[in-house]
C-alpha cells in the first residue's frame, strides 16, 4: 500500500546510526563478552531472571475487554471487541474465527514504524491467533468473529509475549468463552546461556551468529511459548535461529517454569476484576 502522504510523519526521516551498529557481529560479539564476564545482564538481572510485571485490566473504554501489561520497559495495550458476524463469507460457520492485529505504535522502536502493518508486525499477528485460537471456545460462536487489537506502546524486548499474556486477561473481562488462561514467555539463547525475558538488545544479539574462535557454540536464537497452564497444553510455540535438541530441551524447561509464575498474576488480576464488579 502506498504510504499516506497526509499524515505527519515528524521531522526528517533519517535513522540513527546505533541501528547499523547493532546489526553488525563485532557488536554482538562485544556485549556477549562484557555480559559472560560480569555474569550479570546489563539490567542487573540474573540469565534466568524475568523483569517486573505490570498489568491492569479496564484501560480502554470503548472496548468490551481491555488489558494493558508492562514487562520492564516494555509497554502493551489489547483491546478486545464483542464478537460480529464473520465479514465476506456466505457460508455459515459451525465455528467461530479470531481476527488478531498487532502494531508497534510509530514511536515504540528505535526506527520509527509506519501507520500499515508491515512483515514483522503480520508475523506476530499470526503467531498471536494461533496461541488464542487453542484457548477461546470458538465453537460457542458459530459464524462470529472476536476482534483483538494489541498495540505495542514501548518496545523493549519480549513484545509479542507481553501481548499474549494480557489479551488473555483481555478476553476473559470480555466474557468471551475460554478453557483456560494463556501463559506466554520469550528466552533468547547465545552460546548455551538462556537469557530469560530478554530485552530488545539482547533478542537482537541472540539472533546474531558469532563467528569468532572464541565462540565454537553454534546456539543463537529467540524461543516464544505459550501455554494453558491448567490444561498442561503448549498451544504455540515459535523459534528463529539454530538450537541443538538438549539446548531446546533446557530453554523449554526454563519457559515451562516461567509460564507457571505468571499464572498467580493474571489470577489475582482477574479476582480484582470480579470483586470490583460486585461491589454495592
Amino acid at each position: 500500500m502506498p504510504i499516506d502522504h497526509k499524515r505527519i510523519n515528524g521531522p526528517e526521516e533519517s535513522v540513527p546510526y546505533e541501528l547499523f551498529a547493532r546489526l553488525s557481529g563485532i557488536t554482538s560479539e562485544k556485549t556477549f563478552e562484557e555480559t559472560q564476564s560480569a555474569n550479570i545482564r546489563t539490567d542487573g538481572r540474573k540469565f534466568d531472571e524475568q523483569r517486573k510485571i505490570f498489568l491492569k485490566n479496564g484501560v480502554v473504554s470503548q472496548a468490551k475487554g481491555s488489558a494493558y501489561m508492562e514487562m520492564g520497559q516494555t509497554k502493551v495495550m489489547v483491546s478486545v471487541f464483542d464478537p460480529r458476524e464473520i465479514p465476506n463469507r456466505s457460508d455459515y460457520s459451525l465455528k467461530g474465527e479470531i481476527y488478531c492485529e498487532f502494531k508497534f505504535a510509530p514511536f515504540s522502536c528505535p526506527k520509527r514504524r509506519l501507520h500499515q502493518q508491515d512483515n514483522e508486525e503480520k508475523q506476530y499477528s499470526s503467531i498471536m491467533k494461533k496461541a488464542l485460537e487453542s484457548t477461546v471456545c470458538l465453537h460457542e460462536l458459530p459464524n462470529f468473529q472476536v476482534d483483538i487489537y494489541a498495540l505495542v506502546l514501548h518496545n523493549d524486548g519480549s513484545a509479542l509475549s507481553a501481548a499474549i499474556n494480557a489479551a488473555g486477561v483481555a478476553l476473559a473481562e470480555a466474557g468471551v468463552p475460554i478453557y483456560d488462561i494463556v501463559a506466554s514467555v520469550t528466552v533468547g539463547v547465545q552460546q548455551g546461556i538462556n537469557f530469560l525475558d530478554p530485552t530488545l538488545s539482547e533478542e537482537q544479539m541472540c539472533q546474531t551468529q558469532l563467528t569468532t574462535e572464541k565462540f565454537p557454540n553454534p546456539n543463537h536464537a529467540v524461543v516464544i511459548i505459550s501455554k494453558l497452564p491448567m490444561q498442561q497444553q503448549l498451544c504455540q510455540f515459535h523459534q528463529t535461529g539454530y538450537m541443538s535438541l538438549d539446548q531446546l530441551k533446557s530453554a523449554l524447561e526454563l519457559l515451562t517454569k516461567t509460564c507457571e509464575t505468571i499464572v498467580p498474576l493474571v489470577q489475582k488480576c482477574l479476582l480484582s476484576l470480579v470483586t470490583n464488579s460486585i461491589k454495592p
